[in-house]
This record gives C-alpha cells, sequence and structure tokens, in this order.
C-alpha cells in the first residue's frame, strides 16, 4: 500500500478529535454542572433540565438516520461543520432562555446538531473518506475526544463559578464558531479523496447500501442500546452506586476519576494490541468488564470501587471504538452514514431513559442496582457472540 493512501491521516485524526471534544463537552457534559445553576435561575428542578436534556437526546436518535444519509452523499465536512453552527444557536439559545419553553427548545436545538456533530457523524465522515481503512482512524479520534469530560467538566465548573451559567452557554457558542467550525471545514472534501478512499470503487457515492441481514442488524442494535443504556446510566449514578456500596465521598471521587483515563487506556489497547483483531472479539473483551466489575464490587464492596472504575471505564472505551467499527467490518462501507444512524435510533433513546430509570433502580436496591447493569452487560456479550463476521458465516449452498 503505497504512503500516499496514508497522506493527511494524522492531520485529520487530530482536526476531528479536537472538533469531537469540543462537541461532547458542550452537550453531552454540559448538564452535570449547569443542571443545577439553571434550575435554581428559572424557578424549576433539575429534573426539568434533566428533561430538556433527554428531549434533545430524542431529537437526535431520529435525525442521526438523516444525517448520515447526508454524509454518505456529500461527505463528512459540510454536514459536521453545520452542527456547528447549529450548536453555536443551539447554546446561544440556552444561555439567552428565560423559561421552561425556551429552555426545552434550545435543547431541541442542541439535539440537532448532536445528530450531525457527535461520534456517530464523525465515524460516518472517516468510512466516507477511507472506507475499510477507518478502523485504526477512528480509534484515534477517539483517544483524543476521550478527553471530552476531562477537559470540558472543569472548564464548565469554572467558567460559571466566574461568569455564570449564561456566559458559559455563549462561551461555548463561541467556540463552535471560532475553533470546532473551522476545524471541521479543514477536514478533506469527498473530491479530494474519492478517488483513494471511495467507499466501494463499484458504487457511486449516495447508491442505496446493498441489503443487510435483519438478524445481524438488530443484535447490533440491541448491542448499542445496552451499553449506551450502562454507560449512561452509571455515569449519572455513580456517586450513589460508589457510596451504597459503602465508598466515602472522596473515593468516590477517586473513583470517578479513574474512568476517563481508562477509557483511554481501553482505546490504547483496542489501538495497539487489539487492532489486527476482528472488532467482534474486542467488543467481545470489553464486554465482559462492565459485569465482571459490578460483580467484585458488588461481593467485595468498598476496597475494590477503583477496580470497578477502571474495569467499567476501560470496557466503555473498547465499546465506543465498536460502535464506529463493527457495522464497518460487519456490512462494509456502501451506505455507511445512514445504516449507523438507523442503528444508533434505539441507542440514543436508550440513553435518554437511562438516568431516569436507573435512577429507581438506585433508590430502590442500592448498590443491588450493579446486578441490573451486570445483567445488562452480559445480554451485550451474549448478542456478540451471536453475531458472526462476514467471513465465518456458511457459504450458500451450491445451485444445481
Amino acid at each position: 500500500m503505497s504512503p500516499q493512501r496514508f497522506s493527511g491521516r494524522p492531520a485529520t485524526v487530530i482536526k476531528l478529535g479536537l472538533a469531537q471534544t469540543l462537541a461532547w463537552a458542550s452537550s453531552y457534559y454540559l448538564p452535570a454542572f449547569l443542571a443545577a445553576p439553571i434550575a435554581r435561575d428559572l424557578g424549576i428542578s433539575t429534573a426539568t433540565v434533566f428533561a430538556a436534556f433527554s428531549a434533545g437526546l430524542v431529537i437526535s436518535a431520529f435525525l442521526g438516520p438523516r444525517a448520515g444519509r447526508a454524509i454518505d452523499a456529500w461527505g463528512g465536512r459540510p454536514v459536521l461543520a453545520a452542527g456547528n453552527l447549529v450548536f453555536a444557536a443551539g447554546l446561544a439559545a440556552l444561555g439567552s432562555c428565560q423559561g421552561v419553553v425556551g429552555l426545552f427548545a434550545a435543547w431541541l436545538l442542541i439535539g440537532v446538531a448532536m445528530a450531525g456533530g457527535l461520534y456517530e457523524a464523525a465515524f460516518a465522515s472517516l468510512v466516507r473518506m477511507y472506507g475499510r481503512d477507518a478502523r485504526n482512524v477512528i480509534t484515534g479520534i477517539t483517544l483524543i475526544a476521550g478527553f471530552a469530560s476531562t477537559v470540558g467538566w472543569p472548564l464548565t465548573a469554572a467558567l460559571e463559578s466566574w461568569q455564570g451559567w449564561r456566559m458559559t452557554c455563549f462561551v461555548w457558542a463561541g467556540l463552535h464558531l471560532c475553533v470546532g467550525l473551522p476545524l471541521n471545514w479543514l477536514l478533506p472534501s469527498v473530491s479530494a479523496t474519492a478517488k483513494l478512499h471511495a467507499p466501494d470503487p463499484d458504487a457511486p457515492p449516495g447508491e442505496p447500501s446493498p441489503e443487510v441481514p435483519l438478524k445481524s442488524a438488530v443484535l447490533l442494535a440491541l448491542v448499542f442500546a445496552l451499553t449506551w443504556f450502562i454507560s449512561t446510566a452509571v455515569a449519572a449514578h455513580l456517586p450513589a452506586l460508589l457510596g451504597a456500596a459503602g465508598v466515602g465521598a472522596s473515593g468516590a471521587v477517586l473513583a470517578g476519576a479513574l474512568i476517563g483515563p481508562a477509557q483511554v487506556a481501553g482505546r490504547i489497547l483496542e489501538f495497539g494490541v487489539l487492532r489486527r483483531a476482528h472488532p467482534l472479539l474486542s467488543a467481545r473483551l470489553a464486554a465482559v468488564m462492565h459485569p465482571v466489575g459490578a460483580a467484585v464490587l458488588l461481593l467485595a464492596g468498598a476496597p475494590v470501587a477503583m477496580l470497578f472504575a477502571v474495569l467499567h471505564g476501560a470496557g466503555n472505551g473498547i465499546l465506543t471504538i465498536a460502535k464506529g467499527t463493527l457495522p464497518l467490518a460487519l456490512f462494509g462501507p456502501q451506505g455507511y452514514g445512514e445504516r449507523q444512524g438507523l442503528l444508533m435510533v434505539p441507542a440514543r433513546l436508550a440513553q435518554a431513559l437511562a438516568p431516569w430509570l436507573f435512577g429507581f433502580a438506585v433508590e430502590s436496591l442500592g448498590r443491588g442496582a450493579l446486578w441490573l447493569s451486570g445483567a445488562l452487560g452480559l445480554l451485550v456479550l451474549l448478542a456478540l457472540c451471536l453475531l458472526q463476521a462476514p467471513d465465518a458465516r456458511p457459504a450458500p449452498p451450491l445451485q444445481p
């Protein structure tokens, strides 16, 4: 393979990785530190703020396939850049809202941006550029964007304590215009990459994707939905879970701080040791990690809280990559964007419901809620074991 084929990939990884860090930090990770001050200022409950956030996630779920179809047709650069503009508008609207109606309207607008601006759109953009060779590039951007919470949470907290939540939203909006938009617009265009990296040389861009086995599609959608549910539920209720397991406040903070680095460590493992293995193998190994961590925490309690955090974080980090690489490996690059959007609809809905539903489990069962998340993790593993790599499927019988 010629060196030209790989020219520009490190620059693409850096630009898209930084743009994704900004997108995640200013959307998915925003309510953690702004929900309470927004609720106080508007005279509403924090639950209402999170309900608006969930509404944005639902909108992003249903618009995801449209964003993916647009990337299949035109490439990722215009869709991701448009996402920055909508992010900026939504964040500005959030900073300007005066009541519940404005709050929900702002988060619905941010949800539109999330549909075409987060990992699914980034993965589709990379597949549109690099076809079947996109696996390592997908891993590369997740290595960078894995620090979105590490960067986003402290910055949001510092801005809010200094200038208030409204100015914080305006700053994030400005960063989308001044940083995110140029980074995404500097990505290679379809015309610049089409000859080297067209997903399928025999099929023009935008052609309908080949038929996908229904069983495989359902299993993969189930995997994505359950993994999103687990990761979102644990992120929302980690302090309460660890507290119920006997972990003190400082220990819970320390354990929570380990999840981000553990996610990055898992992605480094995927990029290094597992890069030559089929994505199904790495996904199966990752799926085991949360159930094992949950079982250890349930049995041993507080002394193993940090081990639980590391296992959960590493597994989640690898499974994030699997959301991009598994559809590519199983179904091919043609029509990837739209297919990815469809596969992620149940995942986004599960993500929107996870904090609410898992909250009931934590309130009623305490640390016993880990039995639920661990069981769901084992269901993920079962679904992944039922999936087969294309070359492992039995050949069709010969026709007379």
